[in-house]
């Protein structure tokens, strides 16, 4: 029976591979290659919708070196798309220079990067099409990282073939039947110099990357797993986080006093002494023992004014992303979110820049679709109450339009999708819908003399803001009040607080202020701040810099790496290079000069870097006190790997706690209600983080006590 079997497996596997010959060869056999298109796209998902498209929904899934791609018919010419894994030329330093202690970090400055071929099945797909010469049609994403990743693509095609001439570019801001038939219809030439632009950074940031974070590992002598990542934009973004947490733990709050009035007519309102914070207790004291024991407070004068409110401007991505911080989702998770969207055909591209839809935005057009689906009752309110042109930002570019949607899902969404999606619909609504109505009355009085104030506001016509409720405001209602009017007081308080430090960033008021400072670019803050989180350096509840990122930033504090300036500067080099006002070659040339005299500032101070570092490193891994000998619990690795707590006054004290050896820790400055040991927050991929003891035995208990 066992020789049966093997028999069997060994025909069924030569059958399989015989019909995937097969296939491959049915597919070269059918298309007529000499007449042949050849569209390639950034992902497969794209591949296929576009295919989709263009064929009226005709095309057919075939593989190429177990690649997908479509195949159709169109205009007596056979069409095959394919589609890409974003960049599948990955570029890294020469073999040699892999090893970190053996070539002294500023050498690697003047190496220059090889380009590497990082998926290779797709690569050979693109050699089996090239051998036939099809006309090539570009159709990845429009902006300078799609214009590069569809370069990479046509250099290995060129590279197959040398006389592949025919080449064209399909630009389109949305997946939709009218959006790409319009890019196809209308072809253009790929734009190298934007895809320059795009590769400068890749060097650059490589360059700069690389001998930064070898130095400052190398120096602080953690490597691996462990090593220290600094980067061109990451450091200036980490110094900003680190700046606004010194100016909060630095903060000395200041005590101030206010004298508050709650009166009643019709209903109790409040009302404010007109001094509004007393500095001085005393001061403060005496108008308060003036007032307390006053029954009625007069009206000395009301003021009413009514005032219209626009809506805001259409979303551009960093808009986009603020936006969707305040509904608590983190700028990444928003990013990912809203290319599924694009990629299916439901909203725009959603990296852009500007804030102004374009006259050829059929936006009567896009009101019918979304009339058809979930948010036809906003609709019916826009074109009630229509605006006289949409509101527009401040920026207008030419690459895409803001942020809007294109279409209504075919099955109901869910979970953040659905509010991602929800939350650009509505502002596209609300960009259309007429202006709020709103009151504001100010209302003075008078108590024995002293000076008190009351400010109300209502929304006559709510407009835009019913339609989008996430900008909300608070409405303070006042009775009908006129001068000369005596009010009853129900209660006068002396209130004591004190000033406040400031506010942490959001992700999202983050990402604005790098975009303010030319910190990377739309496409790249949220990810600059998702690799901020994953080496260790930030946690995003509280959002603020860890121990060892206030460290590596105090380290370099004197440096222009940590500042805006410099790569800001290197920014608008990458700019005029899209212009085709400066080379690749010189930008490249400049920011290695740039990068020497980094190296020579930092070299300086490598013993304070290593010493600094060290410390704050111990400190991030002390979890709290040891309850057996008052020494500090340590998180450490033992000689496999293995993560554990262990006393730092070990071999005297041996306590020890094992930990989960997935997911992230990090410390809570809590004790255990039972044992009195350290807990810790676990975040796992796909889980909700919780708590736990690190305590084993404790954790045993507890459960035990409460099953019973």
């Amino acid at each position: 029976m066992l020789g049966i079997e093997a028999v069997f497996i060994r025909v069924s596997t030569l059958l399989m591979q015989i019909c995937y010959i097969v296939g491959i060869c049915s597919l070269e056999k059918n298309i007529c290659w000499h007449k042949m298109k050849l569209v390639v796209c950034e992902k497969n998902i794209s591949a296929g919708r576009i295919a989709g498209l263009l064929s009226l929904g005709k095309s057919k899934q075939t593989r190429i070196s177990t690649v997908p791609c479509y195949s159709f018919e169109k205009d007596d010419e056979e069409w095959v798309i394919i589609g890409l894994k974003g960049h599948i030329i990955n570029l890294d330093f020469p073999k040699q220079y892999n090893v970190w202690w053996r070539i002294a970090p500023r050498k690697l400055i003047a190496i220059d990067p090889e380009k590497k071929v990082s998926e290779k099945k797709i690569a050979s797909a693109l050699n089996t099409l090239a051998k036939k010469t099809p006309s090539i049609i570009i159709a990845t994403d429009f902006d300078r990282e799609g214009e590069l990743i569809g370069v990479e693509a046509l250099d290995l095609l060129k590279k197959t073939n040398k006389g592949l001439l025919d080449i064209k570019r399909a630009k389109f801001s949305a997946i939709t039947p009218y959006e790409i038939q319009q890019a196809f219809s209308s072809l253009s030439q790929v734009d190298y110099n934007l895809s320059a632009s795009g590769e400068s950074r890749q060097i650059i940031d490589l360059i700069w990357g690389a001998v930064l974070t070898r130095f400052i590992s190398l120096t602080a002598q953690q490597l691996g797993k462990d090593f220290l990542s600094v980067g061109r934009v990451q450091s200036p973004t980490l110094a900003l986080l680190v700046k606004r947490e010194e100016e909060i733990q630095n903060f000395v709050s200041k005590p101030f006093w206010q004298i508050l009035a709650y009166l009643e007519k019709d209903i109790v309102f409040e009302a404010r002494h007109k001094t509004q914070k007393f500095w001085e207790n005393k001061k403060a004291e005496d108008v308060f023992s003036k007032v307390q024991s006053e029954k009625e407070a007069i009206v000395v004068d009301v003021k009413k004014s009514q005032q219209r409110e626009s809506p805001p401007a259409p979303f551009n991505t960093t808009s986009f992303l603020q936006a969707a911080s305040y509904k608590k989702i983190s700028a990444s998770q928003a990013m990912n979110l809203a290319e599924e969207l694009y990629m299916n055909g439901l909203i725009s591209y959603p990296r852009t820049d500007n804030t102004v839809y374009p006259k050829s935005l059929n936006l009567d057009d896009i009101l019918d679709k979304l009339d058809s689906g979930a948010f036809s009752k906003e609709v019916q309110m826009v074109r009630l109450k229509p605006r006289a042109k949409p509101t527009r930002g401040k920026k207008q570019t030419t690459d895409h339009p803001p942020i809007h949607p294109v279409d209504v899902p075919s099955t109901e969404l869910i979970g953040r999708k659905k509010a991602v999606y929800e939350l650009i619909v509505r502002r596209f609504l609300a960009t259309l819908s007429e202006d709020a109505l709103s009151e504001t009355i100010k209302a003075a009085f008078t108590i024995n003399d002293e000076d008190f104030m009351s400010k109300g506001y209502r929304l006559i016509e709510a407009n835009w803001r019913e339609i989008y409720p996430y900008i909300q405001v608070q409405e303070k209602p006042l009775p009908p009040l006129e001068k000369g009017d005596s009010v009853k007081i129900n209660d006068i308080i002396l209130k004591e607080d004190k000033t406040k430090p400031p506010k942490r960033y959001t992700q999202g008021s983050l990402i604005a202020l790098m975009e303010k400072l030319s910190l990377g670019t739309k496409s790249t803050r949220h990810e600059i701040i998702n690799k901020l989180y994953q080496r260790r350096y930030i946690t995003f509840s509280p959002f603020a810099p860890t121990p060892l990122a206030i460290a590596v930033v105090k380290s370099m504090n004197d440096c222009d790496v940590v500042k805006p300036e410099m790569t800001a500067q290197l920014e608008k080099d990458m700019d005029l290079i899209a212009e085709g006002k400066k080379t690749l070659l010189d930008t490249v040339e400049e920011s290695r000069k740039m990068l020497t005299e980094v190296m020579a500032e930092l070299e300086k101070e490598k013993e304070k870097i290593r010493k600094n570092i060290k410390e704050a490193h111990r400190k991030q891994h002390t979890l709290g006190t040891c309850p057996e000998c008052g020494g500090e619990l340590i998180v450490r690795k033992s000689r496999n790997g293995k993560r554990f707590v262990g006393c730092s006054k070990y071999p005297n004290c041996k306590n020890t706690y094992p930990l989960p050896q997935s997911g992230i820790i990090e410390k809570t400055d809590k004790l255990c209600g039972v044992c009195k040991t350290p807990v810790v927050k676990l975040k796992m991929k796909g889980k909700k983080p919780w708590e736990i003891c690190i305590d084993p035995k404790c954790t045993k208990l507890e459960k035990k006590e409460k099953s019973s």
